[in-house]
């Protein structure tokens, strides 16, 4: 039986569009990034999963150790669906001061929960919260590259690029009262999220690669400065860095105690453009097919799962079983109708499936309030975050 017949059969019984999570290729994409990392522990990037039931199946591979959330409300969420002893390190930013409020007010989450800092607004932010409880923080690195004047690779982030700066952030926190300097993290985007390998574009794989190759040591060399100076005023608990497309280069820093990672546990698209690794597709969507208009199209429901991002042509869903299928020029990945063309289209007719891949990991989860998990032929649906009432953005 082929994977198309292995899903198909699984799914018989249910009308889609519905999401299913291929729950070997689920844990083989966990054993393979915990390879990667070397023997440092992965803290899971929540926003790349939102489900509860994969969440806490990651956690359950050896090498993997605590959340990353991406909202604080999120986090307090987590803290209070999952053992109280999850570490959870909340990768942004907040200012949210209901949020803020409720952490203060809970000295369970206040021990267990850590949220993102990178400016002296963040701390009065949180000053104003905090009801004279002690908040534990974690300061944010720019981590871009940075090879010339006004010229700037990697994601915008936080203002604290230099060790100086960091350092000098870092003793500001440590004069103040009511927070606890507990960790580090840098998100190295342009090695972690830019794939090496762009399908059909070869001079700008080459481009991505020159880059990555003189920004992970000039990156290591840099942090791990950093972080020799930050820890003459704190007591750090962890360092963390990398992400999926960055576990081997940020796994050689020293500096670094953990690694971050979400993404490659589904497999999205976007993933498949790297040369060091290659995650299995394990979270896929089925539409049905309802009309054909020419011998060569078929015509499928909705189907416009567009991720965020640049607007590029690389944040469409892509069509993945049968083969031999692609989205039209003209409608791309419609919000009530997706047309696919192809030679595979030719057998297809009203009521058949088509199972698609989409490009970010966790964003289909908007989408859908429950994803069927596949252990071999046994499918058990389980919720996602919509599916718990659960939505931060």
């Amino acid at each position: 039986m082929d994977l198309r017949e292995r899903y198909d059969e699984a799914t018989k019984d249910l009308d889609p569009p519905l999401a299913l999570v291929d729950l070997q290729a689920f844990d083989h994409n966990a054993d393979d990034m915990a390879r990667r990392a070397a023997g440092k522990p992965i803290r899971i990037a929540t926003k790349s999963i939102r489900c509860r039931f994969l969440i806490e199946r990651a956690l359950k591979h050896p090498g993997y150790r605590g959340l990353m959330a991406y909202s604080l409300a999120e986090a307090l969420w987590l803290h209070a669906v999952l053992p109280q002893s999850t570490d959870i390190l909340v990768a942004y930013p907040t200012v949210d001061r209901q949020a803020l409020t409720r952490l203060a007010h809970d000295e369970q989450a206040r021990q267990h929960i850590t949220i993102m800092i990178d400016e002296p607004a963040h701390l009065d932010l949180i000053d104003e919260s905090r009801q004279g409880q002690t908040i534990r923080v974690a300061l944010d690195l720019d981590v871009s590259w940075r090879p010339a004047r006004n010229v700037h690779i990697g994601t915008r982030r936080s203002p604290l690029h230099t060790p100086e700066q960091a350092f000098d952030f870092a003793q500001m926190i440590a004069k103040r009262d009511g927070v606890t300097l507990a960790g580090v993290m840098g998100y190295e985007g342009q090695i972690a999220g830019l794939g090496d390998s762009p399908p059909g574009k070869p001079l700008k794989g080459k481009a991505i690669r020159f880059i990555q190759a003189r920004s992970a040591p000039e990156l290591n060399e840099r942090r791990a400065q950093a972080i020799e100076r930050i820890r003459t005023v704190a007591d750090l608990e962890f360092v963390n860095g990398g992400g999926t497309g960055s576990l081997e280069t940020t796994a050689t820093d020293k500096s670094v105690t953990e690694l971050a990672a979400g993404s490659g546990l589904v497999g999205p698209t976007l993933f498949d453009a790297y040369t060091r690794f290659s995650p299995k597709p394990a979270l896929v969507y089925a539409l049905p097919v309802t009309r054909k208009p020419e011998k060569n199209i078929a015509t499928l429901f909705g189907g416009g799962y567009l991720a965020s991002g640049t607007g590029t042509k690389d944040r469409l869903p892509r069509p993945y079983l049968p083969r031999g299928l692609r989205l039209t020029g003209t409608e791309g990945a419609g919000e009530v109708q997706t047309p696919v063309r192809g030679p595979a289209a030719m057998h297809l007719k009203p009521g058949d499936r088509v199972w698609l891949r989409h490009a970010k990991a966790g964003e289909l989860a908007e989408r859908f309030t429950t994803y069927h998990v596949l252990d071999g032929l046994t499918l058990t649906p389980v919720p996602t975050y919509r599916g718990e009432g659960q939505c931060y953005g």
